[in-house]
């Protein structure tokens, strides 16, 4: 009652929503209490930064302003249009605000506003906060999966925060969870594979990794996106419809939202481009209000991803004009719109017309609120230059970084073992290929680092190899653009070396957004590698030399004939600032692989799709003049040591339905090899007799298993009846009563997994 009574006593001096010792809940509600109409509509809405406004305005045209999905300005608008809605409390977030100083400005500007409610800094800092200068840079989502490390996933995360809030940003529109199972999709690199139950472990992880609580000035608001199923559209494209069964969204594309928002903080989604089975996810009261928020209890608030509002009128022609599609997307549960002023006067209308209530309004507002109450803006809107100098890219996180890229690149293939390559044997070696000696091994979603700080594949093995003698010939950055007489003069030279370096793949810098291969908006019709490279691997190999190929990408590619001719396959995917160092630690040996693929590599586009998981009648009757057998399966990766499985036994053959009985799954693993490793022990299992069409086999449960060379453990899976359950013919969730199959080994592959079998009986 004291507590009150002071609080009541100061509340002259200070509004109450000013009092960081009051409880969220009265501050938010008192500041709800004193906003006008328009201000609230305000909250709700987000603009692109001030500096990024300025650059796209001179350069852009209105035209290519229509299909851009990632520079933006607003024609008609000026600079001190956006800086007056700031003053005024008008605006609610920014994106695209790339330095510390922009955010502040833009703070002080919204502290002269009558409220003075901060604002919220939105950034993609996907893989750290890369799209700003000097921050870590650590491997895409599709690498870190790779390295089924999910410890790593969180510390990423929060090393991340740690340097967003130093650069006065709070919200991150990552992690994406969804299920990647078609490489044509340019975003596959964003995703942590086509793997549900691995996505959500690693979504889940990183999601907790930027928030915690979000209740401290060192965490950061995490983004679950793209809800839902923008990954297997109907012709592999960014946006592009998807037609899918509700038993395919519930047993596919949910439990990764479902995990990440109940495990790793229930705060912000982002919807998906597309619309699902017909219906665009921006006006989808489905998704967002009866299974977010009616059956998971979702408290946060919900976004739109960029001007997909805006693209149910001109795209999926579901609303007449930008008004009505905002009052639908409202009434379908949508609370901050990304981007744009047009939205202001019209929602403002169409609360005045009647069409959308104002307790409508306020249910998103204090949704907003909330979370830059507990983010601690409203008492931290700043941040300085001593602090950011001394938080990103420290010694702390780049180790971090580099041990991620060791951790994430894949060994595909070692004929005959020639790698790790022996210094004292290859005394001269050529390296060459688009990704041999640039800032495009970092991946999508980065900008131009230092180049002190960005270690390229020539970098990195100049570094680790110093008495090497390296013979680099630059076939430049561009694979559509490659010079024959640049792939001739690599060919000459390999004729000199003693081994070949050779690094493919795809180009993915946003500079240059016009010119990439790979990432957002940038899908393929093939998964064959652009331009000259094929040749200039081939003809390099032919020369009879040593060849290795490594292979930088955001996509699993199909390198079929290096697959089948040359010695020596890495996929490295998007390593990140260190990735040229941890690719020369592992070519030399300083490091031993131990990446397994997350997702399936296919040996052509018409193998899409071809995940591990699918139903046994996908492959009833094999294709003529090919085989149905993918490149490399998902779970798959080499080591410089080998690993035995033995001994798979199950503590009961029987359990009771319903019960709380469990079976424990036990296996042995002994290094074989001479070299101390990490093998990635993987558990499947397959429901042999159902009442629908169960997946071959299904992840449930893997370990990350250290051993020293000669050594042996013993490791034990506990299977409780919940990793055993799906829908039912009637859409039931639960364990039906029949046998199951547990099969456990070093990748999805059949031929490299021990199988046992118990039975659930009545």
């Amino acid at each position: 009652m004291v507590t009150i009574s002071m609080m009541m006593q100061g509340s002259e001096r200070k509004p109450l929503y000013k009092n960081p010792q009051a409880p969220i809940e009265q501050r938010v509600e008192d500041l709800l209490g004193r906003m006008t109409l328009e201000e609230k509509v305000g909250q709700m809405n987000q603009l692109v930064g001030i500096e990024h406004f300025k650059q796209n305005s001179a350069t852009m045209s209105t035209d290519e302003l229509a299909t851009n999905t990632a520079n933006a300005f607003y024609p008609g608008t000026t600079v001190k249009d956006m800086e007056d809605w700031t003053r005024k409390g008008l605006v609610s977030s920014f994106l695209h605000v790339l330095t510390m100083e922009e955010a502040n400005y833009l703070q002080r500007l919204n502290m002269q506003s009558r409220l003075q409610i901060p604002l919220l800094i939105g950034i993609d800092a996907i893989h750290g906060n890369a799209k700003c200068k000097d921050n870590t840079v650590y491997p895409t989502n599709i690498g870190l999966a790779s390295s089924f490390d999910v410890d790593m996933a969180y510390t990423i995360a929060r090393q991340t925060a740690l340097e967003m809030r130093a650069m006065n940003m709070h919200w991150t529109f990552n992690p994406n969870v969804e299920v990647a199972r078609d490489g044509r999709w340019g975003r596959c690199g964003e995703t942590f594979g086509e793997d549900p139950y691995l996505v959500s472990l690693m979504g889940a992880a990183t999601n907790k990794g930027y928030q915690r609580n979000l209740d401290n000035t060192e965490d950061v608001l995490g983004c679950v996106k793209h809800f839902v199923a923008g990954s297997q559209s109907i012709n592999g494209t960014n946006g592009a419809p998807a037609d899918l069964s509700e038993r395919t969204l519930r047993e596919v594309f949910f439990p990764p939202f479902k995990a990440a928002l109940q495990q790793g903080g229930d705060w912000n989604v982002m919807m998906a481009h597309n619309e699902l089975n017909g219906i665009p996810c921006h006006i989808n009261h489905w998704l967002m209000t009866d299974v977010l928020r009616k059956e998971w209890g979702f408290k946060g608030f919900v976004v739109s991803d960029w001007m997909d509002i805006e693209h149910c009128v001109d795209q999926h022609r579901t609303n007449i004009n930008h008004k009505d599609a905002f009052k639908q997307s409202i009434l379908a549960g949508m609370d901050m719109h990304m981007h744009g002023p047009e939205w202001l006067d019209a929602v403002v209308e169409l609360v005045k017309e009647g069409q959308i209530s104002e307790s409508r309004i306020d249910e998103s507002v204090r949704r907003i609120l909330t979370v830059k109450f507990r983010l601690g803006l409203f008492e931290h809107p700043y941040s300085d230059a001593k602090t950011r100098d001394r938080v990103i890219n420290n010694p702390e996180h780049k180790q971090t970084a580099l041990e991620a890229a060791r951790n994430s690149i894949v060994l595909l293939k070692n004929e005959g073992n020639l790698l790790p390559l022996d210094m004292k044997k290859y005394k001269r070696i050529l390296v060459t290929g688009i990704n041999a000696n640039d800032q495009n091994i970092m991946g999508d979603w980065s900008e131009l680092q230092p180049k002190d700080k960005v270690s390229t594949v020539l970098k990195g093995l100049r570094q680790i190899a110093p008495q090497t003698d390296f013979c680099f010939v630059d076939q430049g950055w561009d694979p559509r653009n490659m010079s024959q007489s640049k792939v001739d003069e690599a060919v000459e030279a390999a004729k000199d070396c003693d081994l070949n370096i050779v690094c493919c793949g795809e180009y993915m810098m946003r500079f240059r957004w016009n010119d990439r291969t790979s990432g957002e908006d940038t899908d393929r019709d093939n998964l064959n590698l652009v331009g000259l490279q094929e040749q200039l691997i081939q003809r390099i190999n032919e020369t009879g030399k040593p060849t290795i190929v490594v292979i930088i990408s955001g996509r699993p590619l199909s390198v079929l004939y290096a697959a089948e001719n040359v010695p020596a396959l890495i996929n490295a995917w998007e390593p990140g600032q260190f990735g040229g160092q941890a690719i020369a630690e592992i070519i030399f040996g300083k490091v031993n692989p131990s990446a397994k693929l997350a997702m399936t590599m296919p040996r052509s586009v018409g193998q899409i799709a071809t995940y591990y998981n699918h139903k046994k009648s996908a492959f009833f009757h094999p294709v003529v003049c090919g085989t149905s057998k993918p490149l490399y399966p998902f779970g798959f990766g080499l080591s410089y040591t080998t690993f035995a499985y033995s001994n798979l036994s199950l503590d009961k053959k029987t359990l009771k339905s319903g019960s709380n009985e469990t079976v424990n799954a036990t296996i042995t693993i002994q290094n074989t090899g001479k070299k101390d490793g990490v093998e990635i022990c993987q558990l499947y299992i397959n429901d042999v007799v159902a009442s629908v069409a169960r997946p071959v086999k299904e992840l449930k449960d893997f370990r990350r298993v250290a051993l020293k060379a000669g050594e042996k453990k013993t490791i034990t899976f506990e299977i409780p009846q919940e990793k055993l359950a799906f829908y039912d013919k009637d859409m039931k969730y639960g364990v039906e009563p029949g046998v199951f199959e547990v099969q456990v080994g070093s990748s999805s592959d059949d031929g490299d997994l021990k199988k046992a079998s118990f039975e659930v009986i009545e």
